[in-house]
């Protein structure tokens, strides 16, 4: 996966880079792999070593250095700094010369990219209290941190700032710095998120995960990341010995929709009130999207709507209200993803007939999106596409168009597959008659 794709940017992105553990080395992958040209910068500073990765260096002494206009602007990536000092490290713009940049940017709809602390190359990092320089007008705040600084001793030799890193993690210099001590910077307003734009997306890239080892140490991470992020990355962009940059995983919120609004006709009772285990079916498929970590979890409701919503009414879950139920199951859909938040990278559709979906199922559903960001993710069994299925963000405009008793597998002939070998056949179960309901019994006991 390309690092400016799963970071769903766009095609002209006002992006800020902060943070440790290869900042740089992102801001010029992501600048390669956009439509060119592409403006870079930093309000900080950068290594004179490190100004020939891009394509065109062009100094800015003063404002007006940079063009009102992109008429004799060269192609590819396109580096703007300050001159560089005794210390060989090119200085940053500062506001009016950003400001101009940005201008720049609007007029010729290009994207810009900027670097908007330091790091001096370490791991790991904790701000200043005058950092980062991130513009008001970013939309977008990549927050990085160098996996390899875990289990290392809290010190300058893998901690800019290792004094302020301690008062946010609860480390003392010379301890071990744990998972939960990193998440506890990414996490801090005075840390990982310090100076983040108002209303900007949050992505925490966790890079330098070049051992199965580290990779498995950023999956765990994600989960104590979100949602304090928007998404999160687990990445090796500088693979030792020479490998290619890899992105392993986008974690981001998959959320749970319960399609919980039918009649029933056939079955001649609510059957999102149906006893499993001891509960009704709506709330054991409630219950299993909790407990498979989707979130939000929103239940469509329509015919029985009081029942339905008593049955929940102890639980962290929306409720969505389909008046025009008897529409047909495409109005239930539109309703359910219409009650998810912007920032939701997937949902889940999940059929309230079918209580005996199990969490493991869901999750795995999340990992492989997770790990390949596929349009469509679906169990087959036995050759068959089973349900529940999960669709990707990318697919939320096309419900639009559905009508009528259509659900998602319409879809599935426009979008390419990624499926999920399932064991169970008991999964294909649903019901709609009082004998598909003593089958689903009799298949539990």
């Amino acid at each position: 996966m390309q690092l400016a794709h799963v970071l769903r940017l766009g095609e002209r992105p006002r992006l800020a880079l902060v943070g440790a553990g290869g900042k740089t080395t992102a801001l010029f992958q992501i600048a390669c792999q956009l439509a060119p040209p592409v403006l870079v910068t930093t309000t900080t500073h950068l290594a004179a070593s490190q100004l020939g990765l891009a394509d065109a260096h062009l100094l800015v002494e003063r404002p007006e250095d940079i063009p009102a206009d992109g008429k004799a602007l060269p192609a590819g990536v396109l580096l703007f700094t300050g001159p560089v000092g005794e210390n060989e490290r090119a200085g940053g713009l500062d506001d009016e010369a950003l400001a101009r940049l940005h201008a720049l940017a609007e007029v010729e709809a290009l994207p810009l990219l900027i670097e908007a602390d330091g790091a001096r190359l370490r791991a790991l990092k904790a701000p200043a209290e005058y950092e980062p320089a991130i513009p008001a007008f970013v939309e977008t705040v990549v927050v990085l941190a160098g996996l390899d600084g875990l289990g290392k001793p809290l010190d300058e030799a893998s901690v800019h700032r290792p004094e302020r890193f301690g008062e946010l993690s609860g480390l003392a210099l010379g301890e071990t710095i744990t998972p939960q001590a990193l998440a506890r910077v990414l996490t801090s307003p005075d840390g990982g998120l310090r100076a983040i734009p108002p209303g900007a997306r949050r992505i925490a890239l966790l890079n330098q995960a070049d051992t199965p080892a580290l990779q498995s140490q950023g999956h765990d991470l994600a989960a104590k990341l979100l949602p304090a992020y928007h998404a999160v990355l687990v990445a090796s962009l500088s693979p030792p010995e020479g490998g290619e940059a890899e992105v392993f995983a986008a974690h981001e919120p998959v959320a749970g929709i319960v399609l919980a609004a039918g009649g029933s006709s056939r079955l001649g009772a609510p059957k999102q009130l149906l006893e499993w285990r001891g509960k009704p079916f709506v709330r054991h498929v409630a219950e299993t999207a909790l407990q498979a970590g989707l979130s939000p979890v929103v239940v469509v409701t329509g015919a029985g709507a009081e029942g339905v919503n008593a049955a929940l009414e102890d639980l962290p879950v929306s409720i969505a209200h389909n008046p025009d139920w008897e529409a047909g199951q495409s109005g239930s859909v539109k309703a359910g993803l219409r009650a998810t938040p912007p920032e939701t990278g997937g949902v889940i559709f999940l059929l309230v007939d079918q209580p005996q979906v199990p969490a493991t199922l869901l999750r795995k559903l999340a990992d492989v999106h997770a790990a390949t960001l596929a349009p469509i993710v679906a169990p087959e069994i036995d050759g068959r596409r089973g349900n529940p299925i999960l669709f990707d963000r990318d697919t939320f405009p096309s419900f639009a168009a559905l009508e009528g008793d259509m659900g998602g597998r319409r879809l599935l002939s426009r979008y390419p597959v990624s499926w999920v070998p399932w064991l169970d056949a008991t999964l294909n179960l649903d019901v709609d008659t009082p004998e598909d309901y003593q089958q689903l019994l009799a298949s539990q006991e």
